[in-house]
C-alpha cells in the first residue's frame, strides 16, 4: 500500500518532470532563433548592410542572421543605383509546427520562448535576389513602371458611355 507521503512524493515528481519537459521550446530547439540569410545580386560584387548592422563587401553573400525582426537591406555598387529593401519576419511552416507540438506536450512555457526568441519565424524574401540597374536603366525602368500603372488605371476605370 502506497502512504500518503510516497503518493505526494510522486505527484511532486511528476509534476516536475512535466514542467521540465515543457521548458524546452520546440521551434527553439529545432529551428534555432538564428538563420542564413542569403543576398544575391547581378552584377555579383556588391556591398551589402542591414539595418541591424550586419555587412558584406561582395554578393554573393549569407549572414546568420536573428529570426526575430524584420530588417533593410540596402544593396550598392559603384555605378548603379543604391537598392533598399525590406525584409520581414513572420511565422513560418516550420515554426507552426513547433508551436503544435508545444500546445500538444503541454509546453505553454515552451510556446512563450518561442514566441519571444522569433523561433517560429522566418525572415522573407530569403533568398534576396537584387538586379542593380545603372541610372540610365533605373530611368527607364520607372518611366515604364508609370506607364503600366497608368495602363492599369485606365483598364480599372469603369467606361462612362457618355453618362456623367
Amino acid at each position: 500500500m502506497i502512504s500518503t507521503r510516497s503518493a505526494r512524493f510522486g505527484v511532486r515528481a511528476l509534476a516536475l518532470v512535466g514542467v521540465a519537459l515543457s521548458l524546452p521550446a520546440c521551434a527553439t530547439i529545432t529551428r534555432g532563433s538564428s538563420q542564413e540569410f542569403t543576398v544575391e545580386s547581378t552584377p555579383p560584387g556588391a556591398r551589402v548592410s542591414t539595418s541591424n548592422g550586419f555587412q558584406c563587401d561582395a554578393t554573393p553573400c549569407t549572414f546568420r542572421m536573428p529570426r526575430k525582426d524584420a530588417f533593410r537591406a540596402t544593396v550598392s555598387l559603384d555605378g548603379y543605383v543604391t537598392q533598399d529593401h525590406e525584409i520581414s519576419s513572420g511565422i513560418s511552416g516550420g515554426g507552426a509546427a513547433g508551436m503544435a507540438g508545444n500546445v500538444i506536450f503541454g509546453g505553454v512555457i515552451g510556446a512563450v520562448v518561442d514566441g519571444t526568441s522569433g523561433a517560429m519565424n522566418d525572415l522573407t524574401p530569403n533568398p534576396l535576389v537584387v538586379l542593380l540597374r545603372t541610372p540610365a536603366e533605373e530611368r527607364a525602368w520607372q518611366a515604364d513602371a508609370a506607364e503600366r500603372a497608368r495602363a492599369a488605371a485606365a483598364a480599372a476605370a469603369p467606361a462612362s458611355g457618355g453618362r456623367p
